[in-house]
């Protein structure tokens, strides 16, 4: 049975759980449904998942960025499913396969974030989401390991900082992070972690 976190909550993943090696990390969402005359429609919005390899806290080369345009690390332990333009259909909009065995030690955290694709254009913001989430599977049982539903107000914030899995000596730990920004683009979201 999975485990709900609350924003700021820590799980630890393999603690206990040795021959946990591949997770799914699957991140979900909907656009708001718009109530107009016989049918109601839902936004056009596209939120890209994106992975953020940390070597001590830092992005030290764009290769550490895993997402639509990127979807295999250098190491190949992360592997992102590809792109989904509208967020629509029930389950996990995009998803990231990570092998935590084969995540070279150099690495210390991946951060995993949601931002909408051309934003400013198309003058849109989280408040046009909901249901949001962020969650692990074991990847080789299909077992839900933990979820963290993103239920904060984050209208007028183009970019979400789902959750962090990070090393904790030799373990493995996820942290239910939930933070918004405004940052337009991934390469405005990286610059802050250069």
């Amino acid at each position: 049975m999975a485990i709900s976190l609350q924003k700021g909550q820590r799980i630890d993943l393999t603690k206990g759980n040795a021959n946990l090696n591949t997770i799914m990390v699957g991140l979900g969402w909907d656009p708001v449904k718009k109530k107009g005359g016989f049918f109601s429609r839902s936004a056009d919005v596209d939120c890209d998942a994106s992975v953020i390899m940390l070597t001590a806290d830092k992005l030290q080369s764009n290769k550490d960025l895993v997402y639509f345009g990127n979807k295999k690390s250098a190491c190949s332990s992360v592997i992102h499913s590809g792109d989904n333009l509208t967020g629509d259909g029930d389950g996990d909009d995009e998803s990231i396969k990570i092998n935590l065995k084969s995540v070279p030690n150099t690495y210390n955290k991946l951060v995993f974030v949601v931002n909408i694709y051309n934003c400013v254009q198309r003058k849109q913001d989280f408040g046009m989401i909901e249901n949001a989430y962020i969650r692990v599977v074991n990847h080789d049982t299909g077992e839900e390991l933990v979820r963290f539903n993103l239920s904060d107000n984050y209208a007028g914030l183009t970019t979400l900082i789902t959750g962090e899995i990070y090393r904790h000596n030799s373990e493995w730990k996820f942290a239910a992070i939930g933070d918004g920004t405004k940052d337009s683009s991934l390469s405005e979201i990286c610059s802050k972690y250069q």
